[in-house]
């Protein structure tokens, strides 16, 4: 048996494509990797625009009926505006007032002499009415009256006033004098 101490030089041959099975099954599985987390990417993007497209067409709804709210309570408080308005400019509402309120506006929109006019022509048993209908003569006789009688009641809070000199005194002349309005 013969040995060489040469050691043997194996050069390897060139390796052309389609002989090592490994690497074409490697380069295989990852183009269809690729291919598969592509075709993921896609499917994730059109999912993620369905759902946008779903919470801006909810959102829009949502919007819409938030806007129809907003336009009851804009109408709603522009009647009010309107009515109020109206009912300055008129001096009535619309809506029915009690007659006690009524009467209450009405006396409280009336100043202390028309007050005291009023609860001397009530007394005199005259309504305003009925003065306006009388003749000139007679109108002149009840506005005279009617001056005397206020002549009278301020000499009357006067004299309570000097009687009773303590503000005490001066404070049950001026409720005397308001209560006889």
């Amino acid at each position: 048996m013969l040995v060489s101490s040469k050691p043997n030089l194996v050069t390897p041959l060139p390796k052309r494509p389609g002989e090592n099975a490994t690497a074409e099954a490697a380069a295989g599985l990852q183009s269809a990797i690729a291919q598969a987390l592509q075709n993921n990417v896609q499917a994730q993007t059109a999912a993620t625009k369905d759902v946008q497209d779903s919470a801006t067409q909810i959102a829009t709804q949502q919007v819409s009926s938030a806007s129809k709210i907003s336009d009851n309570v804009d109408e709603a408080f522009a009647k009010t505006r309107v009515n109020l308005q109206a009912t300055d400019a008129t001096g009535t509402s619309k809506s029915t007032d009690s007659s006690a309120t009524s009467e209450f506006k009405d006396y409280m929109s009336k100043t202390p002499e028309q007050r005291l006019r009023d609860s001397i022509l009530k007394e005199m048993g005259i309504t305003e009415e009925d003065l306006k209908a009388m003749p000139p003569e007679k109108q002149q006789a009840v506005a005279q009256e009617i001056a005397d009688r206020m002549k009278d009641k301020m000499q009357m809070a006067q004299a309570d006033k000097e009687n009773g000199s303590s503000e005490k005194g001066g404070a049950q002349v001026v409720d005397k004098f308001l209560a006889s309005l």
